[in-house]
């Protein structure tokens, strides 16, 4: 029996997030551990008169091709794929598969090469995205590695999936609406400041934002949602900042990382495990040292750290400072193969500044 919340999510996902048309082409990609979504997915976009495509991927498919993979096959990019990414007119990404750890004993370099490969297509999205031609979301479904990596029995993750994207309630596209009308205030008030400067536990970073838009999410491209950001002019950034939670990529952590930004650029940059990683993702492209993305957590039925940058990122009170391609909607230039988020938990002992004055401390937002 498939859980209802299951149905509820796909109703959402279908119809808010992605407002599918009849007539549309929409690409469903996830892992045959989300089969109840995707098939729930699949009704919806079928009773909306659109027409699906289902990319269901088998466990260990990823690793394989990492571990038996040359260079060349590491680096390939399909024609099908490529089409897919220059037509289809709606994405669905479905995170939560067997095993987030599996990239844990690939070479690092091995996972920069395949990033710095689908930068063709990152980018093809992105143009489409900021023209108006595609909309795409990303969502999960939970499963037992999630769970774990939460430190969560499944169904008490079950519970914090769905209630984290307001699932749990009644009316999830009432409940985002009225989410989406708080943040579009928050972002006008954002919109009028010209400097970003963040104190805290070693921590001391300063951002140029005038004249780049503060974007609401709500709902639309991710879900979970619960942020605003925007793109820092590119060679602005300037001072050090220390990540309070772990950076999580392909499901491999990068604990206590610090970064030293000069003219916009990542001049020094340490961490006390996985710092190969760290370095061969920074190494990716002269893109990858820039920040792509500054952005506010507001999403407060997230509470927890569960090392999924999808929860973590909007974490009611958190912020983070995303390394490598800006988002154009927001005006950002930067280009990359790589768009790292990085979560730093700024709700104790953290003040932001903005034109030298307080508009939020300890994760709360103040009258500014």
């Amino acid at each position: 029996m498939v859980d209802p919340r299951v149905e509820k999510l796909a109703k959402v996902l279908i119809h808010y997030s992605l407002a599918v048309k009849k007539g549309e082409w929409v690409i469903i990609q996830g892992a045959y551990l989300a089969e109840d979504l995707m098939r729930a997915a699949c009704i919806e976009v079928l009773s909306a008169g659109a027409h699906p495509t289902i990319h269901a991927d088998i466990a260990g498919s990823h690793h394989l091709m990492f571990h038996r993979g040359n260079d060349e096959q590491i680096a390939f990019i399909s024609p099908a794929r490529k089409l897919e990414f220059k037509k289809a007119d709606k994405f669905l990404f479905i995170m939560g598969g067997w095993n987030s750890k599996e990239m844990t004993g690939i070479d690092p370099k091995r996972m920069a090469l395949a990033q710095s490969a689908r930068k063709e297509l990152m980018d093809v999205m992105m143009k489409r995205t900021a023209a108006g031609e595609v909309a795409w979301c990303g969502t999960l479904y939970p499963t037992h590695s999630s769970a774990q990596d939460g430190e969560m029995s499944l169904m008490d993750y079950e519970d914090f999936v769905f209630k984290g994207g307001m699932v749990d309630k009644k009316d999830p596209v009432a409940e985002w609406k009225k989410i989406s009308l708080r943040q579009a205030e928050l972002a006008k008030r954002l919109s009028r400041l010209n400097i970003i400067r963040v104190v805290g536990k070693d921590t001391d970073i300063k951002f140029r934002v005038a004249g780049r838009k503060w974007v609401n999410c709500d709902g639309r491209a991710n879900f979970p949602d619960g942020e605003i950001f925007t793109c820092p002019l590119e060679d602005s950034v300037e001072g050090h900042i220390r990540y309070t939670f772990p950076a999580v990529y392909g499901g491999r952590e990068v604990e206590n990382v610090r970064l030293v930004f000069k003219k916009g650029r990542v001049v020094e940059a340490t961490a006390d495990k996985g710092a190969e990683l760290l370095d061969a993702m920074l190494a990716a492209d002269p893109g990858a040292r820039r920040v792509g993305e500054l952005a506010f957590g507001t999403n407060q039925a997230i509470k927890v750290f569960t090392k999924n940058t999808l929860f973590d990122e909007k974490i009611g009170g958190t912020m983070h400072v995303a390394l490598g391609a800006s988002l154009p909607e927001a005006g950002g230039k930067n280009k990359s193969a790589i768009h790292w988020d990085m979560v730093c938990d700024t709700r104790k002992g953290f003040t932001v500044y903005g034109n030298g004055k307080p508009i939020q401390k300890d994760g709360k937002f103040l009258k500014f």
